[in-house]
Order: structure tokens, then C-alpha cells, then sequence
């Protein structure tokens, strides 16, 4: 492994000299394509929970679309990335955005023609997050192969950059889903962006991404995707890491809306706007990613993003202004984004091409394990000690987290 951080401490240190991300062709097709991926996903992930909501009434039920989300990438993201070493990667990607629009389609003509129930909608939920996914581990999978070693980090965080500008955009996207006449016009809303992005990815060059014929099973391809996981040790050991810093950062996001309201007494507009400070953290982290990783190896920048997190956590719990919390989700929306950006990267300049989809399908997986027990854990130490002993429990964690961090060999990584 020496040599793959060599090679990759050697590209940042050339990168001044490459040329710019946006003069990549395949870069800028993904980009525009994403950016409107982005804003159609964003339309029906708040507009779904609002129909169901408008049907049943029932918070409990607007709550389980959320939970959805979760499940595609927690059951079948290792399975997705066998597939997409397999398969024609532009092909794959126009089939994933196409079968998305179709959905969102019978959703809205159920709906119109009152034939909708509630199955529907959690079963349209999970498919939409499971082949959206699908979409996301190919479209990673042409990065790594299009664009050039030295321009990963930029390439990445440019795609993060978009897709927290249109988070923050949430509130206001919602308020325009609101002036609907009805509310799953949203849904035809989203679809016609997807077909738009659709057309976006039909320029991009086919021959270059095209699979070579798979050699063995299904299950020998999945089973050489976690060898080489196995066998690459920074690899494996930041996905065991991550496991417990995503379960940290679950306990500390499932909270944030409850302290707000229930501790702070927020209303909704202010909530928005508080909410919108981790999106601004985010855009920001996103522009500076590139500078701390020319300056700072890359054990040492997860230390640093791992430390201050536990911070943010920190201030949280100490937060009984709504500045103060502010300034928490900003340094935890900064510091985080740049956390992810780096594992992201990492992930991709030390896998091998051909196995990309593999190793982050079941490095995407195993990422998600901690999360479901930790948000369930949050609510009960809410309900028997108070909503800011969760920050403080997350906070602990993620410096318990450093700590151990601290003496791994990870911390003299590239």
C-alpha cells in the first residue's frame, strides 16, 4: 500500500500543473446531469412525506418515508456495486435516471386516477432511493476512471458542493412544492427533470466506459470485491472508523430538529434558517477541501475532522441560544464535508478501476451499520435524561473515537 499513498502524496503535490476538473468533458457532463439530478431528487424527497402526510395525517407515517432511505444502502448497496462492475457504465446510468422518471410517473397517474394507496408510495420510496444509489456508485465509478488522479479531490467536491447548495435549498424548494394546485405535481415536476438529465448523460462517450465481459460469478465477483477491500488496510480500517463517526453524526442529526423545537422553541422559518447554517458550513468545506488536502496528509486531516466534530458536538450541548447553534452546525457542516470528501477520494485513488463499484458498494454499506441503532439509541437517552445529553454522548464518542484514532497507523497516512 506504501506505494499507492506515494503515488497519491506525489499527484497533490503536481496538482497546480493539471489542468482544471471543468475542462474534463465526462466531468461536466456528470456535473450538469447530478446538478439536476439533484434538484428533481430533492423535490420528491419532500414532496413524497407531504402526500403522505395530506393522506393519513400521521406523523408516524410521514416518518417511516425517511426511514426508507436508509435501507437500499444499508441491503443492497454491496449487491449494486457487483452490478455496476459488470455492466456498461453509460448504459447503466441512463437505465437507473430512466427507471426513476417512470416511477415517479405511475406514482402521479395512481394518484390521479385515485387508485393510489399507502404501499405505493413506501414501495416507489424504496426503489426510487435504491436505483437513485444505483446511479450514484456508477457515477463514481466514471469519475475514477475519466478523471485524472490529481483532480479527484476537486472533482468530488464539486459534486458536493452542488448537492448541499440544493440542500439549503430545501426550505425554499418546499414552499414551491406548497403553491402547487396539488401536491403530486411534484412528482411530474421531478420526472421531467430526470428526463432532462437523461438526455445530459447521452452525451457522454460510450466506448470509454464500456464493462469488460465478467470472467467469473456473480458471487466470485463479490467475493474478490472484499479481498481487495481486506487487502487494502488504510481502506479497511477507515470503513471500520466510519462506522462509528456516521453513528456519532446520527445521533447528532437526529436530534438537531427536536432541540430546536422542543429546547429553543423555534418556529418553522427559524428552524429553516438555523438548519441552512450546516448547509453553509458545507459549500464551505467544499471549497477549501482541495487547499487542506495539498497542505495536510491524509491522516492527519481525518484526525483534525475527527476532533473538531467532537467539538461541534460539544457546543451543542452546551448551545441554549440559537447563535450558539449555529455556529455548532456550521463547524460540523464544514468539518464534515471535508471528512467526506476525503474518504471519498481515498477510497478512489487507492482501488483498483475495475473494481471501484465493488469496493464502494460494500464500503457504502458497511458505512451505514451503526446508524440505525445509534438514532434509535438517541431517542431513548433523550427521553430518560434530556435531548442534549445525546450531543454529549456524541460528542464523548467522536473524541473517544480521536483518541483511538490517535495511536492507529492511519494517523501517518498520506
Amino acid at each position: 500500500m506504501s506505494h499507492l499513498n506515494a503515488d497519491a502524496s506525489s499527484a497533490r503535490a503536481d496538482q497546480p500543473f493539471i489542468q482544471s476538473v471543468w475542462r474534463n468533458r465526462s466531468f461536466f457532463i456528470l456535473f450538469l446531469s447530478g446538478a439536476v439530478l439533484s434538484f428533481g431528487s430533492k423535490v420528491y424527497e419532500l414532496a413524497l412525506p407531504l402526500i403522505i402526510y395530506e393522506m393519513t395525517q400521521s406523523s408516524i407515517y410521514m416518518a417511516s418515508m425517511r426511514a426508507i432511505e436508509f435501507f437500499p444502502n444499508l441491503l443492497l448497496a454491496m449487491f449494486i456495486g457487483v452490478l455496476v462492475d459488470r455492466f456498461h457504465k453509460k448504459k447503466w446510468i441512463q437505465t437507473m435516471v430512466a427507471v426513476q422518471a417512470l416511477i415517479l410517473l405511475g406514482l402521479y397517474a395512481l394518484v390521479e386516477t385515485g387508485m393510489v394507496h399507502l404501499y405505493h408510495f413506501y414501495l416507489g420510496g424504496f426503489l426510487l432511493m435504491t436505483f437513485n444509489y444505483g446511479y450514484g456508485n456508477a457515477r463514481m465509478s466514471i469519475v475514477k476512471q475519466a478523471v485524472p488522479q490529481p483532480l479527484l479531490t476537486s472533482a468530488n467536491a464539486k459534486f458536493s458542493f452542488i448537492s448541499t447548495f440544493i440542500e439549503i435549498m430545501g426550505p425554499a424548494i418546499s414552499g414551491f412544492i406548497l403553491l402547487f394546485s396539488s401536491l403530486h405535481d411534484g412528482l411530474i415536476l421531478t420526472a421531467v427533470a430526470f428526463f432532462l438529465a437523461l438526455l445530459t448523460v447521452s452525451f457522454l462517450d460510450g466506448k470509454q466506459f464500456e464493462a469488460k465481459p465478467a470472467a467469473g460469478s456473480f458471487w466470485n465477483d463479490f467475493q474478490e470485491g472484499w479481498r481487495e477491500l481486506l487487502r487494502n488496510r488504510p481502506l479497511w480500517l477507515i470503513t471500520l472508523l466510519v462506522i462509528f463517526l456516521n453513528a456519532t453524526a446520527g445521533m447528532f442529526d437526529a436530534m438537531v430538529i427536536f432541540f430546536a423545537k422542543d429546547h429553543l422553541q423555534l418556529d418553522n422559518a427559524q428552524l429553516g434558517l438555523v438548519l441552512s447554517a450546516a448547509g453553509l458550513g458545507g459549500l464551505v468545506g467544499s471549497m477549501l477541501v482541495e487547499t487542506c488536502r495539498n497542505y495536510l496528509p491524509t491522516g492527519k486531516l481525518l484526525g483534525f475532522t475527527i476532533f473538531t466534530l467532537g467539538l461541534a458536538y460539544l457546543l451543542m450541548y452546551f448551545a441554549d441560544h440559537v447563535w450558539l447553534m449555529c455556529v455548532s452546525l456550521f463547524i460540523s457542516g464544514l468539518v464534515g464535508t471535508v471528512e467526506n470528501i476525503c474518504i471519498w477520494t481515498f477510497r478512489q485513488e487507492t482501488t483498483p478501476t475495475r473494481l471501484i463499484g465493488r469496493i464502494s458498494g460494500i464500503t457504502g454499506s458497511i458505512f451505514k451499520l451503526g446508524m440505525v441503532f445509534t438514532i434509535f439509541g438517541s431517542g431513548w437517552i433523550a427521553e430518560w435524561f434530556g435531548t442534549s445529553y445525546v450531543f454529549l454522548a456524541a460528542a464523548v464518542g467522536n473524541l473517544l473515537i480521536f483518541l483511538v484514532y490517535r495511536r492507529m497507523s492511519l494517523w501517518g497516512l498520506k
